[in-house]
């Protein structure tokens, strides 16, 4: 893991970036924030940076931070008593780290791939979320639409198939790069997947060979396009979104 403060030299590309440059300036905690807001968000941020399969926070650790996703994604798992581990979400660029008020780690938190966090000190941060209403407004947005994204996840994985899962998880990959340059989904788009077949297997409940199976069933059905590892092309983002069970708005089938 690596710190980045504002303004100290290194390697990294993030440590001079201002709030206002931010590639998820409008999607983050920070989205409503302007002026003095920014700049004493400015004063309280540092970036933090993780390799692939680095672990960025234990269940039960203290942190001393919430952070905000800047890129790359993480995955969120919990323990069971014998040691057995449930994978339970990811976090994408925009997604928040923490909850404010809460000192210890609900999950483990793992970089799937290189991630890079946008740190604030958590004492700061909460005191400004006192002091500035739309701040913790915008985090009761993203905390509801994370419940609403588990409750459909909970669907999802209890009653869809193998092939609509998979869909399911590419359409989700596809809307929010969408949402990130500020465009809807549709027509040909062209996107990485942020897990390995192993991962998502263990994400979506399904085995790796199944998983491999279905992406192959999708491609030749030219649903997808195979690009290397992780490069997917989506021909028609409608004909997926109907591959996934789900309708053309992202929402579930009435």
């Amino acid at each position: 893991m690596t710190q980045i403060k504002p303004g100290q030299t290194g390697t990294a590309t993030h440590e001079d970036m201002r709030c206002t440059d931010c590639p998820i300036r409008y999607r983050a905690v920070c989205a409503h924030c302007e002026g003095e807001e920014l700049t004493n968000l400015e004063q309280i941020k540092f970036y933090r940076s993780y390799e692939s399969g680095q672990a960025i926070v234990w269940e039960g650790d203290r942190m001393d931070f919430v952070a905000s996703v800047v890129t790359g994604v993480a995955s969120l798992t919990q323990t069971l008593e014998d040691g057995r581990t449930q994978m339970v979400g990811l976090l994408l660029p925009s997604d928040f780290l923490g909850r404010p008020g809460r000192h210890e780690a609900a999950y483990n938190a793992t970089a799937a791939t290189k991630v890079v966090l946008c740190c604030f000190r958590r004492k700061p941060f909460d005191q400004m979320m006192r002091q500035t209403p739309h701040l913790a407004h915008r985090l009761l947005e993203m905390t509801l639409d994370e419940l609403d994204a588990a409750r459909e996840w909970m669907l999802l994985l209890g009653r869809k198939t193998a092939r609509e899962k998979i869909a399911s998880f590419i359409s989700i990959i596809a809307r929010r790069q969408a949402a990130l340059h500020k465009r809807q989904p549709g027509g040909r788009m062209v996107l990485d997947l942020p897990l390995t077949r192993e991962a998502m297997s263990d994400y979506l409940g399904l085995t790796i060979e199944t998983v491999s199976r279905q992406m192959t069933a999708l491609k030749r059905d030219g649903v997808i396009e195979l690009q290397g590892k992780r490069g997917v092309i989506l021909p028609d983002f409608a004909r997926l979104v109907e591959e996934s069970g789900d309708d053309s708005d992202g929402g579930l089938p009435a």
